[in-house]
């Protein structure tokens, strides 16, 4: 075999082959691009063992194992589409490794690409090999996790919204719940503005929020607004007035974008042949389950079991024993959008599972805290996604809950 280190940065990759041995074969710096790709292959080529060319192609460059701190981009794709086994590292892992070498607390690009060329040869049964996903299962990660960063931003600008209101223009908090009625923040950003604002103008703002009993809302809406309030000095409200107009429009913008990306994504996901098994599941719908199904990939081999996937989903507890003292924890290194959707997934399925509903119900009565009887929810909940997808079979509600119908009885 050969084991292959490859250190990237935005326009270079430092790169060391060893043999099973650790005996370094060659090490160069390569440009970024179909240029340093190219001259990548040449080089693996130039060092092979002599018995090489005889095996088939696909074999010969199966034993080409590389290991690289990043599992997107063109140049990881093409060393994929090369048949190279490809292992992502994670960026927190190389360090620990290189105290391995050096104890100095030394660091060189050359330095890294030798700690991940060692990894790969010495410890790749410990790390995952980069999942074999679809190209239409890569395209709907994009799209998904692109559509999840603007709801995220879209909360970051609310929030700092809600902060700048506090800190001049209360009574908006109190008049506009949720801040729905963005139209009124628009035009009339400010106290005095708001209070001269009509009924007529109210109403049309909730309307356009498809708010209930607009009427009754616009006059309790008015009166909040035109009650007397501490106010700001005029040259600070009006510094405030023009920092909210400007978050007012980023949040309406992002509203839009939000939309229309979702459209994306639930296009992606209903093209796909596992969309009917996603759905199947309580609490998961196209957006949530496109979420779901775009954080695990859609590559059959990727995990072994269940608990594989549970491990992976973050769901799963970790047990840390030491003598006579064990403990049992949650895991909180893992992936955050996954997790993210996991914790709705496991929210929603209260709601339309009432096998869910009793598996939370019963957590609760051994003093278990919400959240962590919801996580015990979604380890169970990403355990039966599995078997459905490992059998092909869509969400049975009396199956999925059977064992622990049984259990309670």
């Amino acid at each position: 075999m050969l084991f292959v280190g490859d250190d990237w940065a935005e326009d270079h990759h430092d790169i060391e082959i060893v043999n099973e041995e650790g005996r370094r074969l060659a090490r160069r710096r390569l440009p970024e691009g179909l240029d340093g790709v190219t001259r990548l292959h040449a080089l693996i080529a130039s060092v092979m063992p002599e018995q090489w060319p005889d095996l088939p192609a696909g074999e010969a460059v199966a034993r080409v194992k590389v290991g690289i701190e990043t599992e997107r981009g063109p140049w990881v794709t093409s060393l994929v589409a090369a048949g190279y086994e490809v292992f992502a590292i994670n960026p927190m892992s190389t360090p620990r490794y290189r105290e391995r070498h050096s104890t100095s607390k030394a660091k060189s690009d050359p330095g890294d690409a030798h700690v991940l060329a060692e990894i790969v040869r010495l410890d790749r049964s410990h790390h995952r090999p980069i999942a074999g996903d679809s190209a239409h299962g890569e395209a709907m990660k994009l799209v998904a996790r692109s559509h999840q960063s603007m709801i995220w931003d879209r909360t970051r600008h609310v929030l700092r919204l809600r902060s700048a209101l506090r800190e001049y223009f209360p009574a908006a908090l109190n008049a506009f719940d949720d801040l729905d009625a963005l139209a009124l923040l628009a035009a009339a950003p400010d106290p005095d503005r708001a209070a001269r604002l009509s009924t007529g103008r109210i109403s049309t703002a909730l309307r356009k929020a498809n708010r209930r009993d607009v009427p009754t809302k616009a006059v309790q809406i008015q009166a909040i607004l035109q009650a007397p309030a501490l106010r700001q000095p005029p040259a600070v409200q009006h510094a405030f007035a023009a920092i909210v107009t400007g978050e007012v429009r980023l949040i309406e913008a992002l509203n839009a974008e939000i939309n229309a990306l979702g459209e994306v994504v639930a296009e992606h996901f209903g093209r796909h042949p596992d969309a009917d098994l996603y759905t199947s599941q309580p609490g998961l719908g196209v957006i949530l389950g496109a979420r779901v199904l775009a954080e695990f990939g859609d590559d059959p081999k990727r995990y072994t079991d269940a608990k594989a996937r549970k491990n992976y989903a973050g769901t799963s507890p970790i047990t840390r024993a030491s003598g006579t003292k064990k403990t049992v924890l949650a895991r909180h290194v893992h992936n955050d959008r996954l997790a993210d959707a996991v914790h709705q997934w496991a929210m929603g399925a209260l709601r339309g599972s009432p096998g869910a509903r009793a598996y939370y119900d019963a957590m609760r009565t051994r003093n278990i805290g919400h959240h962590a009887a919801l996580r015990q929810l979604g380890n169970r909940l990403v355990g039966i996604l599995h078997g459905c997808l490992k059998t092909r079979t869509a969400y049975n509600e009396t199956r999925a809950w059977a064992h622990h119908s049984t259990a309670s009885s």
